[in-house]
Formats: structure tokens, C-alpha cells, sequence
């Protein structure tokens, strides 16, 4: 099984080191949530794995490829961005001919989401159409893993709820990291969590320790871990 390795990376702005050494895996089926403070190095730290951003060192891995640059981890990772990425003034339909391939198309074209979009532009769609959209182009790319910066952002909490169950039935298939404000849905999907603070990658191994690292309250925690109708 194909394996997304991470190791070393280490990068700094105006000598303030962002990330110090950093050491992390994933594999198919797991999705890591990568939790921490605004201006931690998340961000950063993804756009580093992917390949759009410098840095003094790194280490990437998938399988036995090294990746060192976006070509090097085509069809092998993908990256949604924080901010859209896609061209405003083609259609839905055309932009979904040239990401996917035939099989992968179907399937949005026969999305209860996006089929009503298909004929309008970029231009033409919500912010949270824009992203739906995008979300599952990024999914539905031939890349086995995949990293979602901020996912949730400017989503209705119907839609919400709808890409997260999306993302939980297309896990089998995919190895995701991911990082969101939304850090309750972050921790609800993850299998694994690790926190990032002061350049270094901390696993968190119960929910309490997010508590020590000043992360969560007592009863911000208490409320993730409520159930519903409890």
C-alpha cells in the first residue's frame, strides 16, 4: 500500500522558524486533522507538501517516488487551497472535462449538487457553490491523497454536514490531511490529530492534552464530545 511520508520539513520567514524538522505520514483510508493556533504554519506546511512553496528543507515521499515539486506528485497528490482557484469564466461542465477523467465525470455529473450548476460559470455560482464544486473535483481526482486547507470555509452548515459525509464515503480511497478554523469537524473526522505549535509537530494522543496546549477549553471540548439527543 502506497504510503505518503513527510519528513524534515523545515522553513523560516525573516529568520523566525515556521517548521522545525517536521515528521508526518499518511496512508490510504486515514485522515490526519492538523490542528493549531492562526499563524502556527498549517497553511504553510501543506502548500510545502504539495510543492508551491519554498522552503530550507524537506522530505516527501509517496510509495517509492520522491516528490519535490507538483509535477513530480501529479496523479499522486492534490491540494485544495484556502482561497478558489478556479477560472471564473468557463463552464462547470467543460472544467469538469479537464480535471476528471471519463469515469470520475459521471459521477459529478450526476451529482445532486452540481448537476444544477453545470451550464453556468465559475463566475455565475455562491461561495459555497464554488467550493462544493471544488471540493469534489479535488476528490474526485485520480490523487490518492489529498490535502484540504480550510475546507469548510464560507459553507452553509447543510452543506457542511453534506461534504463531510462525502469525504468519510470516499475515504476508502483516499488518505486526507486536513486543516479548518471548523476545528470541531476537524477532530470529528480524524483518525489521527497532530498539533502544530512553535514549528514543532505534537501527536495528540487524547483530547485533553488540546486543553494543556491552551487549544481547547474544558467545555468547548465538552461539547465536541457531547452526543445528540444526550
Amino acid at each position: 500500500m502506497k504510503k505518503l511520508h513527510i519528513d524534515s520539513i523545515t522553513k523560516s520567514y525573516a529568520n523566525k522558524r515556521i517548521l522545525s524538522g517536521v515528521f508526518l505520514s499518511c496512508e490510504k483510508g486515514k485522515t490526519i486533522g492538523l490542528l493549531g493556533r492562526n499563524g502556527s504554519g498549517k497553511s504553510t506546511l501543506l502548500k510545502i507538501v504539495f510543492g508551491i512553496e519554498k522552503c530550507e528543507y524537506k522530505f516527501v515521499k509517496i510509495g517509492n517516488k520522491v516528490i519535490n515539486s507538483v509535477s513530480d506528485g501529479r496523479n499522486l497528490l492534490n491540494y485544495l487551497p484556502q482561497e478558489n482557484f478556479l477560472p471564473n469564466n468557463v463552464k462547470i461542465k467543460k472544467l469538469i472535462r479537464l480535471f476528471l477523467d471519463k469515469k470520475e465525470r459521471i459521477y459529478l455529473y450526476k451529482n445532486e449538487h452540481i448537476k444544477p450548476l453545470l451550464n453556468k460559470t465559475n463566475h455565475d455560482l455562491s461561495g459555497g457553490e464554488k467550493r462544493i464544486v471544488e471540493i469534489l473535483l479535488i476528490v474526485h481526482s485520480s490523487a490518492p491523497f489529498i490535502l484540504l486547507d480550510e475546507p469548510f470555509n464560507g459553507l452553509s452548515p447543510i452543506t457542511r454536514s453534506y461534504i463531510i459525509n462525502y469525504l468519510k464515503k470516499m475515504k476508502s480511497l483516499k488518505g486526507y490531511i486536513i486543516t479548518d478554523h471548523d476545528y470541531k469537524n476537524v477532530i470529528a473526522l480524524a483518525d489521527d490529530i497532530v498539533f502544530l505549535k512553535d514549528g514543532y509537530l505534537k501527536p495528540i494522543k487524547t483530547s485533553n492534552e488540546l486543553i494543556d496546549l491552551g487549544y481547547l477549553t474544558k467545555d468547548a471540548l465538552n461539547l465536541i464530545n457531547k452526543k445528540p439527543n444526550s
